[in-house]
């Protein structure tokens, strides 16, 4: 999956490179995420949110247009996020799913949430977008319907 991760201080960037091991095409920029900077996010299919940017419905919609159809974030808060102008986007969320993780431990989660996305898989606990897949899931799972 193409990537853009933007705001990233340089342990972070270490941790993501570990943790991606070369799976993803995974662009590193030190900016913050602006309607400014948002050119740079042109051709990926991902964006990894760094530092809670303030992703409000302005950034979303520059981003859908721009062909981004997934944000993950890299914090367990996602409150940044403007979920329902993403979801009327049709952009998918997702966050770290536990509050205590370590910087490498929440990096292989980001990761985690790219190959379930590419895979063409729900990221389950991670899931923010405010769908009923995950739910849906769950239900099939266990013998509802």
């Amino acid at each position: 999956m193409k990537a853009i991760a933007y705001n990233i201080n340089p342990k972070e960037k270490e941790w993501l490179i570990l943790a991606n091991y070369k799976k993803h095409d995974i662009t590193i920029i030190a900016n913050s995420l602006t309607l400014d900077t948002l050119n740079f996010a042109a051709g990926k299919e991902a964006l990894i949110v760094f530092n809670e940017d303030p992703i409000n419905a302005d950034i979303i919609n520059g981003l859908k247009a721009l062909g981004i159809k997934y944000i993950a974030t890299s914090s367990y808060e996602y409150y940044h996020i403007d979920l329902p102008a993403a979801k009327a986007a049709g952009i998918k969320i997702a966050n770290i799913p536990f509050k205590n993780g370590g910087t490498l431990e929440n990096m292989h989660q980001v990761i985690t949430n790219l190959d379930n996305w590419a895979a063409g898989k729900c990221v389950g606990d991670a899931c923010c977008c405010q769908s009923n897949c995950f739910i849906n899931l769950v239900h099939k799972e266990n013998g509802h319907h």
